[in-house]
């Protein structure tokens, strides 16, 4: 597309945005013109063919594979299987089998069979990996070709997934879904797999088995067992053909409760038509400690320990609020008539505002086996929130457990942190409205995420200090929390976004923006510190698809 084509079909419906391209195009500033329409167009349908044309360019990968291909030292055979539950067109059948009769990668054989004879058909994968089709679905040209490409890297895998897009009737593309590496926690809640997967065809024949309730749980039992050999392939390999990527999946929801049932978890609906798994809790409540640092600003502290104490429905907590030099005299009145609550205690924090240092201080003295960092600028709005954190927190393997935060106007503050969004680390979905899916359920759905904000992070106490708690040396204000996270993932745990507990956070209210006069310098040694330690400037976050933008936190593809 030139960029005059561009600036036309772009002109009716940014018109403003246009303008600026064509100023800059005039004024003979093309690259930059190029880019103020592509930032402009990144979420209208017409934005995805660009896309196909300038970055996955078909044509020339077909071209190439043969190529590629002499040098494999592996040459896997797949097992085509065509299947579905529900009634099927004779076209629909004809879509999906002229896309597996049009593969750039020929070492492919269909298994026959009734659609919903599964199991049966299952038996017959005598290939190297068995890939189910749900007719009306088309394998994308290069699918095959792809998979049988990360084998090459990853010989021990038995699974693997790519990306999909839908297919409207007029056979064109569109909604990309570029999808996260392997997530188990995500997987559960929302199935990304089913719809472009390759499942080790002896792992898929031994789950094969009469009460087998269609592909979904094959991939559901399949991924368990695979005992985490899944790899994601990068690529589209799949045009989803009913229009609906966001389809729900019959009888998945009894699949991951009979799943579940051996480790104690239960499972519910979720938003969207997910599913909301519930980890047990011990059946003594560990205490937690709840460490809020604050320097006066009572119209946000005040709501914010009235909220903990009056919708709070988790009943083993104390709280520890920081006082870091507060100076004006309601504040010192109502700290002194607060601290007669038998739960919350008042500590004394004199000196410069370090917020690493303040909560480390703090942890120090906590009576809890688990603290709960939280921002001042906080609001408990649902009484689960703390439940359901530490669901996630008491497990072994975890470690920082984060919630969903709302900015006042329901907007999403903090869904996870994406690390490498604009070279250091970014809120992943902030700004999408809360009660819309967002990008495919991701905001909705717990997943193990890289790291989560200390506005509101819950931890084993061992843990935190397992790792030496929070940088009061470089880290004093930014990205302390990043760090925390990155460091307790390098000791082998893991992170995870919980978005079933929810509070608002009227952010940073309390010690304004970094990059006010006063505080940018601090800000960027900071930020080079963040950097230098993790790499954050070429860091592949595994929740962010290398298709997608580095400079959005609201998960757009790269153009």
């Amino acid at each position: 597309m030139t960029f005059w084509e561009h600036f036309i079909r772009l002109l009716p419906l940014r018109p403003r945005q246009a303008l600026v391209g064509l100023y800059w195009q005039l004024t003979r500033r093309k690259i930059r013109a190029r880019n103020c329409l592509f930032a402009a167009s990144v979420d209208l349908p017409f934005a995805y063919e660009i896309w196909i044309d300038k970055v996955e360019k078909i044509p020339e990968a077909i071209r190439q594979a043969p190529i590629a291909a002499k040098s494999w030292t592996r040459l896997p055979e797949f097992s085509i299987l065509l299947y579905t539950s529900e009634d099927f067109s004779d076209a629909e059948f004809r879509r999906s089998i002229n896309s597996v009769k049009r593969q750039a990668y020929p070492r492919w054989r269909r298994i026959d069979g009734p659609p919903h004879a599964l199991a049966e058909r299952i038996e017959q994968a005598d290939g190297d990996f068995l890939v189910p089709l749900r007719i009306g679905d088309e394998l994308s040209e290069l699918a095959l070709f792809r998979f049988a490409e990360a084998l090459q890297d990853n010989g021990t895998a038995a699974i693997l997934y790519g990306d999909q897009d839908e297919i409207d009737v007029h056979g064109r593309r569109m909604r990309p879904w570029f999808k996260p590496r392997w997530n188990e926690e995500l997987f559960l809640a929302h199935d990304y797999l089913s719809s472009a997967v390759a499942i080790e065809a002896v792992l898929a024949r031994r789950l094969a088995s009469p009460a087998l309730n269609g592909v979904p749980e094959l991939v559901l039992l399949a991924s368990a067992a695979a005992n985490g050999a899944v790899v994601h392939v990068p690529h589209i390999t799949c045009h989803v053909g009913d229009g609906t990527s966001l389809r729900p999946l019959d009888g998945r929801q009894d699949a991951i409760a009979q799943y579940l049932q051996t480790q104690g978890a239960k499972c519910a609906s979720g938003p969207f038509q997910t599913i909301k798994v519930e980890w047990p809790l011990p059946a003594n409540l560990p205490l937690v400690t709840i460490i809020v640092p604050t320097k006066d600003k009572l119209e946000l502290l005040r709501p914010c320990i009235e909220s903990l104490l009056e919708r709070t429905d988790y009943d083993n907590f104390e709280i520890l609020i920081v006082d870091n030099g507060s100076i004006e005299r309601q504040t010192a009145t109502y700290l002194a008539q607060i601290s007669r609550n038998s739960r919350v205690r008042v500590l004394d924090y004199p000196g410069p505002y370090n917020f690493s240092a303040i909560n480390n201080y703090a942890a120090a003295q906590a009576h809890g086996t688990f603290l709960c960092l939280l921002n001042n600028d906080t609001e408990v709005i649902e009484a689960a929130w703390l439940t359901e954190l530490m669901r996630y927190a008491v497990r072994p393997d975890i470690a920082a457990a984060g919630p969903m935060l709302l900015y006042q106007d329901g907007t999403i503050q903090h869904a996870g942190v994406v690390i490498g969004i604009g070279d250091a680390a970014g809120h992943a979905h902030r700004f999408l409205p809360a009660n819309s899916p967002g990008y495919f359920k991701m905001p909705h759905v717990a997943q193990f995420v890289s790291a989560v904000t200390a506005a509101c992070l819950v931890v084993e106490k061992a843990k935190y200090e397992a790792v030496g708690g929070l940088d009061e040396k470089h880290l004093a204000v930014a990205f302390n929390d990043v760090d925390l996270c990155l460091k307790l993932q390098s000791a082998g745990w893991r992170n995870v976004y919980v978005p079933h507990a929810v509070l608002v956070h009227h952010e940073s209210k309390s010690r304004g923006s970094d990059l006010q006069p006063q505080q940018v310098d601090r800000y960027r040694r900071e930020l080079a510190t963040l950097q230098d330690r993790w790499g954050t400037k070429t860091y592949q976050d595994p929740l962010h698809n290398p298709n997608l933008d580095r400079y959005n936190e609201t998960y757009v593809f790269r153009l």
